[in-house]
């Protein structure tokens, strides 16, 4: 099985998909993975076979390694287009996570002021008004939404919180008053002889209707990109993914497709 597990605190910068040239900055342990998610598509694996022996990075840490790479990439390049934080695990389960996000809109600013920051999350931590409050500081703040259906997410996100209740969640996006881009994977395939396509009219149209309440700047629609830790999984077409992005839109919502 090939994973991908990040230096810490900072990585790259890569070439993302979604995102463009992106800096990314990981607030998990460098050597394992810490998540309220264990998605079976993850590129870093599963929970239980990478569990780290290192702490997370502190703030002061992020901070400095920060500071360095974007000195870095001003004397030498690339410009980033974009400050992500992703990495092994959800990012706003770190202890330090609103204190984090001001000092990196801090250096943002004082580097490279047309830079973006992203947080790529889960929204297992949206309950939480701190971490909304944090969230509201960012220009791109990634939620994940694969379905409204929570007999799926408990078997394919397979959420750490047995009582993770998706339309809680969508409840909670709503509250950020379209400051929010909903990411989905839509994928084919089984796992353990079970059916994980989430791509049927089924999952697709109460995920528009929560969509339609929450009222998202954007939704971001992708498909397996990596080799994945369950290998039963299959790419979502790209027919299939075009169809779901045109219903999308037809509901005047903004929509981009990454196949």
């Amino acid at each position: 099985m090939s994973t991908i597990i990040y230096p810490s605190p900072i990585f790259g910068p890569i070439h993302s998909r979604r995102l463009g040239v992106s800096l990314g900055i990981n607030l998990m342990p460098c050597d394992g993975k810490i998540c309220t998610f264990d998605c079976i598509y993850c590129e870093c694996g599963f929970n239980a076979d990478f569990r780290p022996h290192a702490p997370r990075p502190t703030r002061e840490q992020v901070a400095e390694a920060l500071e360095m790479q974007l000195t870095k990439m001003l004397r030498e390049g690339p410009r980033p287009d974009v400050l992500t934080f992703a990495g092994n695990g959800e990012p706003t389960c770190h202890p330090q996570f609103a204190d984090i996000i001001a000092d990196t809109v801090a250096l943002r600013d004082r580097f490279f002021p047309d830079a973006k920051i992203s947080v790529l999350s889960n929204g297992t931590q949206l309950y939480r008004e701190d971490i909304r409050a944090a969230l509201m500081l960012v220009d791109n703040n990634i939620q994940k939404l694969d379905t409204v259906n929570n007999a799926y997410i408990h078997r394919v996100d397979r959420p750490g919180n047995p009582h993770y209740d998706a339309m809680e969640v969508v409840k909670q996006m709503a509250m950020m008053k379209g400051h929010v881009i909903v990411q989905t994977m839509f994928m084919a395939g089984s796992s353990h002889g079970e059916s994980v396509d989430n791509t049927s009219d089924e999952y697709v149209m109460p995920w528009i209707d929560a969509l339609i309440r929450i009222q998202p700047s954007q939704v971001m629609i992708y498909t397996i990109d990596r080799e994945t830790p369950d290998h039963d999984l299959r790419k979502a077409t790209p027919e299939v993914l075009d169809r779901i992005a045109d219903m999308v839109r037809a509901n005047g919502l903004t929509c981009s497709v990454s196949y």
